[in-house]
């Protein structure tokens, strides 16, 4: 059976996962690709940071961007939000800030899920190279839908 998810659904899975698929638009054609992420209620965002590479450069042109996350356990029993927003890039002390945010909260959600203590951001994010200066964003959420299919017969 399929439901919508509660907004406290929807929240759980966002604020208890790190991975997700980043949808965007580059020269009118549709891209996904898996990004870390960190939930920030506080400033009702999605914190992410990339090398200035093809996904930088067309999210700077088109702002509109989604994030699927989903927690899968077969096929029957399943968990997805998507998330729509707008992308902004942060620079300076603001850009530390959202890196710093980030960085402990995706160390606090792998101690709790995988028992497992991340040090660096490389533990559990794309590496940057030592010449790159990451480029940190904000996906400004302006909604969000959340689907389940659970199957308790099986």
């Amino acid at each position: 059976m399929f439901k919508n998810l509660e907004e406290k659904e929807i929240n759980y899975i966002l604020k208890n996962n790190y991975i997700g698929q980043l949808g965007y638009i580059f020269n009118n054609t549709p891209f996904v690709v898996p990004i870390t992420y960190f939930f920030d209620p506080e400033s009702n965002a999605i914190i992410c940071y990339s090398g200035d590479g093809h996904k930088m450069i067309a999210m700077r042109k088109n702002p509109n961007v989604s994030l699927l996350v989903s927690d899968v356990e077969n096929v029957t029993n399943w968990r997805s939000v998507l998330v729509h927003g707008k992308f902004e890039q942060h620079f300076g002390s603001d850009a530390k800030s959202f890196l710093h945010k980030f960085s402990l909260g995706i160390k606090e959600i792998i101690l709790d899920k995988e028992q497992t203590k991340a040090n660096f951001i490389s533990d559990f994010s794309s590496k940057i190279y030592k010449d790159d200066i990451p480029a940190v964003f904000i996906i400004k959420i302006e909604g969000v839908t959340g689907k389940k299919r659970l199957d308790f017969t099986a």
